[in-house]
């Protein structure tokens, strides 16, 4: 990877401020994107899985120190199984590729979401690039994968029920935080930014436990086009606000 930190100058004015721990992005626009460029929606999405690598390699620089992104929805089963089958076909081209870059620049890979429909293939190479990458302390990317919001509270509120059940929790003792470590999220503060491409202002199912107090960002570019100075923008939009938890 390439340092994105071009100056000194530069590097010493993000070092000097305040810079998010954990930021989300829903990519959004890869269809949109290759409607517009008159390509299919296959080459829509490689375009945005390029682009996924750059941003990552803007985050480590920036000090950021975990990067979610929403790759694959439960409600993304629902388009063809054609663009679903290709999906799954990206995923696996550029986990292989990313690996070495991963390993090299520190990055750990994890997910969050159920695994289990998906091909064995692509579990597999999941697997294999988490426990390659599992000493990465630069930066944690996490994937989303076949992840839902309510799914993953929908989850949550079945286990603690069990619990509950085989008296292993009791009822009056349920708090936000016990609720909390039942989520897929339990082992990352929730982000501190969430941005959006593509000008689309809704949460489409996303963290949306995790987001309470997370500032949000949208912009309006697509996905593919969403360059490194864009989510720089995001960053800086994010240091210039009060964030005052409900005060």
């Amino acid at each position: 990877m390439t340092q994105t930190l071009s100056t000194p100058a530069e590097k010493e004015i993000y070092s000097n401020l305040l810079i998010p721990k954990h930021v989300a992005i829903i990519m959004d626009g890869n269809r949109r994107y290759a409607k517009k460029e008159s390509i299919n929606v296959e080459e829509g999405h490689i375009a945005g899985a390029k682009n996924l690598l750059k941003i990552t390699e803007c985050a480590v620089s920036l000090g950021i120190k975990f990067l979610t992104v929403f790759a694959f929805s439960t409600e993304n089963w629902l388009r063809s199984d054609p663009e679903i089958q290709s999906l799954f076909h990206i995923f696996e081209l550029y986990l292989t590729k990313m690996r070495p870059l991963l390993i090299e620049n520190g990055i750990k890979l994890s997910t969050i979401g159920d695994l289990g429909p998906l091909p064995l293939t692509l579990k597999t190479l999941l697997f294999e690039v988490k426990m390659a990458t599992k000493d990465g302390s630069c930066l944690e990317l996490i994937l989303a994968i076949n992840y839902g919001g309510r799914d993953d509270m929908t989850r949550a509120v079945k286990a603690i029920t069990k619990d509950v059940v085989d008296n292993k929790i009791n009822q009056d003792n349920i708090t936000e935080e016990l609720i909390g470590k039942y989520l897929y999220t339990k082992d990352w503060s929730d982000p501190d930014l969430l941005i959006r491409t593509s000008g689309e202002q809704r949460l489409s199912n996303f963290l949306l436990w995790q987001i309470s107090y997370t500032e949000i960002y949208i912009a309006k570019t697509l996905w593919p086009e969403f360059t490194v100075d864009n989510f720089k923008e995001a960053i800086n939009s994010y240091q210039s606000r009060n964030k005052r938890l409900g005060v």
